[in-house]
């Protein structure tokens, strides 16, 4: 299959490299024609190391025009953290055609703006987005031309936009990810599974003194502590309420499958967050007021998040308080500046008619 991956970030190397391994005729967009040069200038491949050893990973096209890497391709990746959607929406949405798939891994409702944007501009192509509640790979980057990935993900829940091409964009998604999709309904429904916004503002706030302290810190090793977990938990049952209330059923992957040694398998499977502690590289140097875990999962995802607790009449509380120290460490209004429903110009809609845009798309 043809694949287009956008980005150069961690998930984008691993999803290009692990693409060409598996046969797929892969074109990687970077943004900066810089990082091209460079890439190009170490090799047109893409080194993979996991537990098998070190791959190298082929691919057919980098570049950093985005009109050439996704022309005649059946399925685009874009694994960017949320806070380039927006802009890379508008780069995309002229050079999108009838059949194609934009996949986002995480979205926290990008998939929508994904479809705002080509519509923005007349472009009326018969295009299925989707997106997953969270990065298909743990992944690190360790040079210009190499990846780690610590584990894969099992279980991917996918919800589309518009719901009526569910049916074409499951099928195109499940042949570059063969086994790990699960339906999970609409782009809100998906939207609600992002597993960033739940794990990692308790993470980064309630361990806000080491990360400032030490030069390196491993928030998912020293900083997951009991009472860390107990706040987690009650913030994800937050998440899980306002699924329930707007009416979208199990499985709803509770956070706390991911630390259970049994029980109900989570998105990584079994094991994985041993297995990411035990890589060493997650002990980072995180800036807090610009580290993606806040400007991406506090701001846009919490926001966002809060929004739908409104749209379905569920109090948010813990939502909020991290919110309030997020926008307090940032100086900054991150309802205003972040994702909600009243931003992405959808406020107006009551559930009902929210409900029939995402069945039958903007049209």
């Amino acid at each position: 299959m043809r694949i287009a991956v956008l980005g150069g970030g961690n998930g984008s190397f691993a999803a290009s490299g692990d693409f060409a391994l598996a046969g797929h005729d892969v074109r990687l967009w970077r943004r900066n024609p810089a990082d091209v040069s460079e890439h190009r200038a170490k090799a047109n491949h893409i080194v993979v190391k996991d537990f098998r050893g070190e791959h190298m990973a082929t691919l057919t096209q980098i570049t950093s025009d985005i009109g050439a890497a996704v022309d005649g391709t059946e399925l685009i990746l874009c694994p960017m953290p949320a806070t380039a959607q927006a802009d890379v929406a508008k780069l995309l949405a002229p050079h999108l055609r009838d059949g194609q798939v934009v996949f986002l891994p995480p979205g926290t409702f990008g998939s929508v703006m994904f479809a705002q944007a080509a519509h923005a501009i007349g472009n009326h192509a018969s295009v299925a987005y989707a997106e997953t509640g969270t990065l298909p790979w743990l992944a690190r980057k360790h040079g210009p031309s190499e990846v780690a990935i610590t584990v894969r993900a099992k279980r991917l829940p996918t919800g589309v936009f518009p719901l009526r091409l569910q049916q074409h964009a499951l099928a195109v998604i499940g042949h570059a990810f063969p086994d790990v999709i699960e339906p999970c309904g609409d782009a809100l429904s998906a939207a609600l599974m992002n597993a960033g916004p739940i794990i990692h503002p308790p993470l980064i706030t309630m361990n806000a003194a080491p990360l400032e302290h030490f030069e390196h810190w491993d928030i998912h090793k020293e900083g997951t502590q009991a009472s860390v977990r107990r706040v987690t938990d009650s913030l994800d049952a937050e998440r899980i309420d306002i699924r329930e209330a707007l009416g979208y059923g199990a499985p709803h992957f509770p956070l706390a499958n991911h630390y259970a040694p049994e029980g109900e398998e989570w998105m990584y499977g079994r094991g994985s967050h041993d297995k990411l502690t035990e890589s060493g590289d997650w002990r980072e140097h995180i800036v807090l007021t610009r580290h993606r875990y806040m400007l991406e999962d506090v701001r846009i995802g919490l926001s966002f998040l809060v929004s739908a607790g409104e749209l379905a009449d569920v109090e948010t509380p813990l939502a909020w308080a991290f919110l309030a120290i997020g926008e307090a460490i940032c100086d900054e209004d991150f309802m205003t500046t972040g994702r909600t429903l009243d931003t992405m110009g959808l406020g107006h809609l009551h559930r009902r008619a929210l409900q029939a845009v995402l069945a039958q798309g903007f049209l």
